[in-house]
C-alpha cells in the first residue's frame, strides 16, 4: 500500500507520558533530509538516518515532576518496517509516513526533587515513549 514520502520541512513529533517534560520536543520538530538527488517539492527527501533531526541529536534538558531541577538525555528512535521503504536511494531506504514508533529518552544527568535532606535524583533512566512523522500539506506517494 503507498505511503506517504517523508522529506526535509515534514515533522516528526514525539509524546513522552507525564510527569516527564522534554522541552525541546514539545513541538513538532522539522526533519532535514539527506536525499539531495531525489527533491519532492524542491526538498530533498529523508532517507534512513534523518529520522532524528541534527537539533535533537545532542543532550537534552529534561523534568519530570517532583524532578524539577533539570537533568539531561539522549533521544533515540526505533523506525519499524512501515516508516520506510524497501526501495533505496544510496543503499537506504527513504522514509514514509507509516504508522506510530517507539522513541526512548535515556537519562544522563537525573533530574533532582529538592528536599531539605538535600536533592533526589530522579530513578528512572529510561523514558519510553513513541514518536510520529508529520507530513506538510504537499505530499508525494511512495509504492
Amino acid at each position: 500500500m503507498p505511503d506517504i514520502v517523508i522529506k526535509t520541512g515534514d515533522m516528526i513529533q514525539f509524546t513522552f507520558p507525564p510527569p516527564t517534560i522534554i522541552p525541546p520536543i514539545l513541538a513538532p520538530v522539522p526533519l532535514v533530509g539527506t536525499g539531495a538527488t531525489v527533491l519532492v517539492g524542491n526538498m530533498p527527501v529523508c532517507l534512513l538516518g534523518d529520522e532524528l533531526p541534527p537539533p535533537l541529536r545532542i543532550p537534552l534538558p529534561y523534568t519530570s515532576p517532583p524532578f524539577v531541577t533539570p537533568g539531561l538525555g539522549t533521544l533515540a528512535v526505533i523506525l519499524t518496517p512501515a516508516n520506510m521503504t524497501v526501495l533505496t536511494l544510496n543503499g537506504k531506504p527513504l522514509l514514509i509516513k507509516g504508522g506510530p514508533f517507539t522513541a526512548t529518552f535515556t537519562v544522563t544527568v537525573p533530574a533532582m526533587q529538592p528536599t531539605p535532606a538535600g536533592p533526589v535524583p530522579d530513578p528512572l533512566l529510561v523514558k519510553p515513549g513513541t514518536a510520529q512523522f508529520i507530513p506538510s500539506l504537499m505530499t508525494v506517494m511512495a509504492g
